[in-house]
């Protein structure tokens, strides 16, 4: 059974300061009128998602937020913290215990672990400019719990 994975880098950020942690940073204007883009592209591109894991910082949870309304159909979300700083081995864990029944999930995350592994998925070979809000789309044709980025091939939507 093919299946699809999609990687959304969260949309731009306010910068950090002294009275802000990292994970509190929310999204700019600018940030909010991206993830609306990347939630239309993905309902433009034909990708309906089943199933969404989300880092919970600000950012992220307020990507997918914007995002959501714009999705053909509105998926089972889980929030999970080991997504923020996270490696990309990290993230295919998380992946690897998704439910079998899911064939569309979207991780909405951070560079550098979203666009090592859209450039692993890809083929690359090298870095690829994975921009805040990008989105790709990754055919696999393998289980969850067997996903690698040789069990595929990446796309970059935008």
């Amino acid at each position: 059974m093919s299946r699809q994975l999609v990687f959304v880098r969260h949309g731009e950020a306010e910068a950090g300061g002294v009275r802000t942690a990292d994970r509190e940073r929310a999204l700019t204007g600018n940030g909010r009128a991206q993830a609306q883009a990347a939630g239309s592209l993905l309902a433009r591109s034909g990708v309906v998602c089943d199933h969404v894991l989300c880092s919970t910082a600000v950012r992220a949870r307020q990507t997918l937020e914007l995002a959501l309304p714009q999705m053909a159909r509105t998926p089972v979300v889980d929030y999970d913290s080991s997504l923020y700083g996270a490696a990309p081995e990290t993230v295919l864990e998380l992946v690897s215990v998704v439910p079998a029944d899911v064939t569309t999930l979207a991780v909405v995350g951070h560079n550098p672990a979203m666009a090592q592994l859209v450039a692993a998925f890809t083929g690359n070979g090298g870095p690829v400019a994975f921009a805040p809000a990008s989105v790709a789309v990754a055919t696999v044709d393998q289980d969850w719990l067997y996903v690698t980025p040789e069990a595929g091939t990446a796309q970059i939507l935008g």
